[in-house]
């Protein structure tokens, strides 16, 4: 049995509390133990925790060959003193004003045209654009000055010599389709008559209209060029090359040129195209010089030099428009659709053609006139209005 002694209480204690365990820092070299002559201290008496559980950190551990290596400093930026070209500046500074100028001068142009009344078409849409081109016979806007140089006379009122329908199609080859101004047609409100007679009675609105109505073809714009401006775009280009293979003279239109390959200055390349009445072929052989005219105004200006020549391009533009009208629905991005069919059509991947004729020199109730083939008409202007020129090839002139 065991005997209790009041000195081994704290040994032989009842209560449920643990030995504590003395820490590293405790020991009888380092006073840890108490000391037996200062008597034993109360078990119960609770310890600084600072004093018993003390533990120190272990040393930090110096990184070894495979830890992380040591940040580097970091690098001391040197300002580098920043190279000047100044040619190269030069040079893309001229590039943007050359880029603006050649984009800005068209734009300007066209906000310079004459707007003249259109007519609302009650037909429905059909696919791609049809833009109705027309050379205006106007002279009275010309001065004295310009009748003389361009050799045009003075009378007065309305007239058409030239009416062409350019179609550009979804996809496809575009078509220049010219319509005889002396075609027999009919004019709403006004019975069978010339084609002109209608630019005459009622000016754009009432040629519009009748053209739809005889041809079944949506017009989605309108361009009317006057005399003085076609004599100013083919000046503007540098003139226009034609061949013909015999001399032509006509006291009516003033062109007294010689046979074989010349370029023509701009009044005498419009007596070209105005002549009639020395052709034996009349009115059609004056579409096709039309047609040649302009085809020559565009291959000259689409060429690298029109481009690259300030004066010539500033001169082409503004020459263009000062003789220009247009309908208010006819914007620029119908026109540009106009340009790059017209590109295409005198540049060998489009179709320039004439309305399909029976008779040209029929004798009728307006006098002699140009009947369309019924037949081969029909079928062109059915082609057109379903945007499919495929079938126009065999047309082509």
């Amino acid at each position: 049995m065991r005997v209790k002694s009041d000195d081994l209480d704290w040994l032989y204690r009842d209560d449920d509390e643990h030995t504590r365990v003395l820490g590293q820092s405790g020991g009888p070299q380092q006073g840890g133990y108490p000391d037996p002559r200062q008597g034993y201290p109360d078990p119960r008496q609770s310890y600084p925790a600072d004093d018993v559980y003390r533990q120190e950190a272990p040393p930090a551990r110096a990184p070894g060959p495979s830890g992380p290596p040591p940040a580097a400093p970091p690098p001391q930026r040197h300002r580098r003193r920043r190279r000047r070209h100044p040619i190269r500046n030069l040079f893309l500074t001229l590039l943007v004003l050359w880029l603006a100028f050649l984009v800005g001068t068209p734009i300007f142009a066209w906000s310079t045209i004459d707007v003249v009344e259109g007519y609302d078409s009650e037909l429905p849409d059909q696919p791609g654009t049809a833009v109705l081109l027309v050379g205006s016979d106007v002279r009275d806007n010309l001065t004295p000055e310009e009748q003389r140089r361009l050799g045009t006379g003075s009378t007065d009122g309305r007239r058409t010599d030239t009416m062409m329908l350019l179609y550009t199609p979804p996809g496809g080859k575009s078509v220049l389709l010219g319509l005889p101004r002396d075609s027999f047609v009919e004019i709403p409100g006004r019975g069978d008559n010339k084609l002109n007679a209608a630019f005459a009675y009622g000016g754009p609105p009432l040629l519009i209209r009748t053209i739809e109505h005889n041809t079944g073809i949506k017009v989605d714009g309108y361009l009317e060029v006057g005399m003085a401006g076609l004599a100013n775009m083919v000046d503007a280009v540098g003139g226009v090359e034609v061949c013909p293979e015999q001399p032509m003279q006509d006291k009516d239109s003033h062109l007294d040129i010689g046979a074989g390959c010349q370029v023509l200055d701009g009044p005498t390349a419009l007596a070209y195209v105005r002549m009639r009445k020395a052709d034996p072929r009349g009115d059609l052989g004056r579409m096709e010089r039309q047609r040649e005219v302009i085809g020559q105004i565009v291959k000259r200006a689409i060429n690298p030099m029109t481009v690259l020549n300030p004066k010539r391009w500033w001169d082409l533009n503004m020459g263009t428009a000062s003789s220009l009208a247009r309908t208010s629905d006819t914007g620029i991005p119908t026109m540009f659709g106009a340009g790059v069919g017209l590109i295409s059509g005198f540049t060998g991947s489009g179709i320039s053609m004439t309305v399909p004729v029976s008779n040209p020199a029929a004798q009728t109730s307006a006098g002699s006139s140009v009947l369309w083939d019924e037949e081969a008409s029909e079928e062109v202007f059915a082609a057109i209005a379903a945007g499919d020129t495929a079938e126009l090839e065999k047309y082509h002139k």
